[in-house]
């Protein structure tokens, strides 16, 4: 058995340590906000946190996120269970097309403001989200997304 404190909730899965932590995410726990893309950590569609980092889950063993906190896309929410700003920003700047890399997406935005402290340049945009893959090419928007979410946490909101 490991366990998991998964947004907030312990949880305990039996699964071999080695299974892959995006499997027990959506097969185990039922939470299929993660998406499985190139299966090799590549594309960032599976991207969730575990103790505030962003890790690729399709290679991620569950072991890695035993007795830590993983947040997936479903646990990211802002105050009073509105959306979160960053997903806010989403949403004002139109990002999603076809939407599949988006949880992704969000979540190493997400660790990226949280890391920089809302500073970020177009170089720690083009550093950071240059290892998520988006398909329909909403990458000026996701930018400014980006930058319309780290204005908030400047701001006073907190990611």
């Amino acid at each position: 058995m490991i366990k998991i404190n998964v947004n907030g909730i312990e949880r305990e899965v039996d699964v071999p340590s080695d299974t892959p932590l995006l499997w027990v995410i959506r097969e185990e726990l039922g939470l299929v906000g993660t998406k499985f893309g190139c299966g090799v950590a590549l594309c960032g569609a599976c991207t969730v946190h575990i103790d505030g980092v962003a890790v690729r889950s399709c290679v991620t063993p569950a072991s890695d996120a035993a007795d830590k906190d993983l947040t997936t896309i479903e646990g990211v929410v802002g105050d009073d269970g509105a959306l979160h700003s960053v997903q806010e920003a989403w949403i004002a700047e139109n990002v999603p097309q076809c939407g599949y890399c988006q949880s992704g997406q969000i979540m190493s935005a997400l660790a990226m403001l949280r890391e920089r402290k809302g500073q970020v340049s177009d170089e720690d945009i083009d550093d950071v989200m240059s290892a998520n893959i988006c398909r329909c090419g909403t990458y000026p928007r996701i930018r400014k997304a980006i930058k319309r979410a780290a204005a908030a946490m400047i701001e006073g909101e907190t990611p």
